[in-house]
């Protein structure tokens, strides 16, 4: 993608912002006429603690909590996955996915074997299988609603800018 591309459809986002929120484009720019970056930021993290809020709520009406759902997902799309692999799949040090792990397990909502030296393989349960699918429609409907007021061209552009500014190898 061009420079030119990335700037239009930054600019577009801030004016679909600014419209959906009636601020107009001085709400979210500086004096000098620049997006204010801790603002941007902001409203990222603003975005996703809403999210993880509703989630967390909703989820517990299904007996699982946001952290332990998300890792029911990351064992499904990896099945046999170390606890590592997993850990870097869901945003967590080793430590705290294997007290998660744990946890899981006692429930019986995961499986750990043995694998090839002493890798210890991560599998889902039918119990397991269980939770996730009652979370995916938890999360579905969260998720549906939060993204609700935009439209689908507005939803891939949002992907693609995250996905451009949060994509692995970048150094920040």
């Amino acid at each position: 993608m061009t420079a030119n591309h990335g700037d239009t459809g930054t600019r577009a986002a801030a004016e679909t912002a600014a419209a959906a929120d009636g601020a107009g484009a001085a709400g979210i720019r500086t004096a000098a006429g620049t997006v204010d970056l801790e603002e941007l930021g902001r409203a990222v993290k603003e975005a996703q603690y809403r999210h993880h809020r509703t989630l967390d709520t909703r989820l517990a009406a299904v007996g699982t909590t946001l952290a332990q759902w998300d890792a029911l997902r990351a064992i499904a799309r990896t099945p046999g996955a170390s606890a590592h692999e997993l850990a870097v799949a869901t945003f967590q040090g080793d430590q705290s996915f294997g007290t998660l792990a744990s946890r899981l397990a006692a429930q019986h909502l995961i499986e750990r074997r043995p694998g090839h030296g002493r890798r210890i393989e991560h599998h889902l349960t039918e119990a397991g299988e269980r939770v996730l699918a009652a979370g995916r429609a938890v999360t579905r409907d969260v998720l549906a609603a939060s993204f609700g007021p935009l439209d689908e061209v507005e939803r891939a552009t949002l992907l693609g800018l995250l996905r451009r500014i949060g994509s692995p190898g970048e150094a920040l």
